[in-house]
């Protein structure tokens, strides 16, 4: 490691952020933790999504907060290479691994239909990070591409379902924003270990992986991992203001994603310390939402879905 990325720069990066060497007293609570499905591994139910910090944060100060997360008792990495939108994440997050990759679930994802393809960008994110093998490798961004060849001799499912042979990886994923029926398609022919999708009380009303997609996956023991949980990041906003989703319906989004039957854990996205802290605190004190919460959070997100409209792309 470069001496401008030893253990000392990366403390000196901490405390510019305001971050401590030592664990505060928050960390000894622990976070909520349930099994990721059929994998059997228990998660935290706050992932770290990493793409803010990949794009916002120097390298240094960027595995400053992933040590913190760490410390606070979020294991669950969340990262994908610079052309997919996240920046310089995962080498910020290969300063991490270089000594706590025991203590990390490292995801990552591929987001090419061909196989051969989508194996050379896996062999260069596990370089960036710095491992010889990714907990989760998803394929990203399912709703993008053309299914029959991601499901084809050559595509990038069976390419991963051989790097999962080969130690690569211990799980392969599907992930993405929209097109429904696309991962549908996948789920009835097909047997992967986790699904993340953009689930939230707005997002529930333009594009339904809720009821659509999740129910499916569900009979399957699929692990279910939400993301956009407050409906995406807006990229030249810092900070909790970040998102398209109103500051005051934050708490009740994480709430919902939570509470929805099969959900392992909720990925966020996060660059600044207010936002780690703020939604720890949230997911430490989950209380599942009740009927009534339901019913009054669908109505606003039915209002909130009329102006969001399909955001992600195409339903269907």
């Amino acid at each position: 490691m470069p001496p401008m990325f030893d253990r000392r720069a990366l403390l000196a990066a901490g405390a510019a952020l305001g971050l401590s060497e030592e664990p505060s007293d928050a960390a000894l609570q622990s976070l909520p933790r349930r099994k990721l499905g059929r994998t059997g591994v228990e998660v935290p139910i706050l992932g770290f999504g990493t793409a803010p910090t990949g794009i916002r944060r120097s390298q240094e100060i960027g595995a400053a907060l992933y040590h913190e997360a760490l410390d606070q008792g979020i294991t669950y990495f969340d990262t994908a290479p610079t052309h997919t939108g996240y920046g310089r994440a995962q080498k910020q997050l290969g300063l991490v691994t270089k000594t706590r990759r025991k203590e990390m679930f490292l995801v990552t994802k591929c987001h090419e239909a061909d196989g051969e393809a989508a194996l050379r960008m896996l062999e260069k994110n596990l370089k960036e990070l710095r491992t010889d093998h990714a907990d989760l490798v998803h394929i990203h961004s399912l709703g993008d591409m053309d299914t029959a060849r991601v499901m084809g001799k050559n595509g990038v499912l069976q390419a991963l379902l051989r790097a999962k042979q080969k130690g690569l990886t211990r799980f392969v994923g599907i992930s993405g924003h929209h097109r429904p029926a696309s991962f549908l398609k996948i789920l009835a022919d097909h047997d992967i270990d986790v699904l993340m999708n953009a689930v939230n009380f707005v997002d529930r009303h333009t594009y339904g992986f809720e009821d659509r997609v999740w129910s499916a996956a569900r009979r399957k023991g699929i692990g279910l991992v939400a993301m956009k949980v407050y409906g995406g990041m807006i990229y030249d906003k810092p900070g909790m203001s970040n998102s398209k989703m109103p500051k005051e319906y934050l708490n009740s989004a994480l709430r919902y994603a939570l509470s929805l039957p099969g959900a392992s854990l909720a990925v966020l996205g996060m660059s600044t310390r207010e936002e780690l802290r703020q939604n720890l605190k949230w997911a430490r004190e989950f209380v599942p939402l009740s009927q009534d919460e339901q019913r009054a959070l669908s109505a606003v997100g039915k209002k909130l879905a009329a102006g969001w409209g399909a955001h992600y792309g195409p339903v269907a």
